[in-house]
């Protein structure tokens, strides 16, 4: 068994992995690291973990139980393998997080250009060339945090929560405030589709993160959600065609990845 940790802006999320697949998963955003792991893992015998945080801020009280509960452990840094190569100008400003849904898109369907949405706290676009390169993107807020700014930089906005009707049009200041926030991400993330689909031709689109599901029920596009059976056949691309694939275990797979590229068991 595999542990995958991966420490977000706002929580800690646990994966257990048997030869590829996903056997369990948790999420906390409790301080207490080590008894959520620990609790978490009881029952299982790990033989290899791999801990990242985006913060690139690690926990030694959890890494020091790592290193004493499991075979083999690593910490995700600037010196860690990959199996992919990074063409970002300052690769050592490039989140882990998303240098993990890189390569666990690219471990699904290699050789193909694979556009990255990951829908969390912040929201991220970026590139996988099909030749295995990280070309670059882009970051934008997340559905909270614009809710949270527009409620916290004006007078009178109230701060509104994502959850509820979203309405093409909002009726009142709630609506109008959510359905902002939501159908302008929805809209933004048709925009990055349409564009990198003109310049890259055949296109595969991973939508990941805590607010993927909802807004891929936003999009006017076919969705395949991936199960956890391993690796799912190829849908068929054509030419300026872009197919979407919701996956919200896309990071903790490419971490997976990462640590069996790094660690031989």
């Amino acid at each position: 068994m595999r542990l995958i940790i991966d420490q977000g802006n706002s929580s800690m999320k646990l994966t257990l992995f048997e030869k590829g697949r996903v056997m369990a998963n948790a999420c906390t955003e409790s301080d207490n690291a080590v008894q959520f792991v620990s609790n978490f893992v009881k029952g299982y015998r790990i033989e290899a973990a791999i801990y990242c945080s985006v913060k690139r801020a690690y926990d030694k009280q959890l890494q020091e139980w790592l290193q004493a509960h499991t075979t083999k452990a690593i910490c995700f840094d600037e010196k860690t393998l990959l199996p992919i190569t990074i063409g970002y100008r300052t690769p050592h400003t490039l989140g882990y997080d998303r240098i993990a849904a890189a390569v666990g898109a690219q471990s699904l369907f290699p050789q193909q250009n694979i556009l990255i949405i990951d829908a969390g706290t912040a929201i991220t676009y970026d590139l996988l060339s099909a030749d295995g390169t990280f070309a670059g993107g882009n970051i934008a807020p997340g559905a909270d945090l614009r809710l949270q700014s527009l409620h916290e930089h004006t007078g009178r906005l109230p701060l509104v929560e994502t959850e509820g009707d979203t309405p093409l049009l909002g009726y009142d200041t709630t609506t109008a405030l959510r359905s902002g926030s939501l159908q302008g991400i929805a809209y933004e993330i048709e925009g990055y589709i349409e564009a990198c689909t003109k310049r890259y031709g055949r296109l595969l689109v991973f939508l990941t993160g805590g607010d993927a599901e909802r807004l891929a029920t936003m999009t006017k596009r076919v969705i395949f959600a991936l199960e956890n059976e391993g690796i799912p056949p190829l849908p068929a691309l054509q030419e300026g065609v872009a197919v979407v694939i919701l996956d919200k275990n896309l990071v903790p797979k490419g971490l997976n990845r990462i640590l069996e590229y790094n660690v031989k068991l």
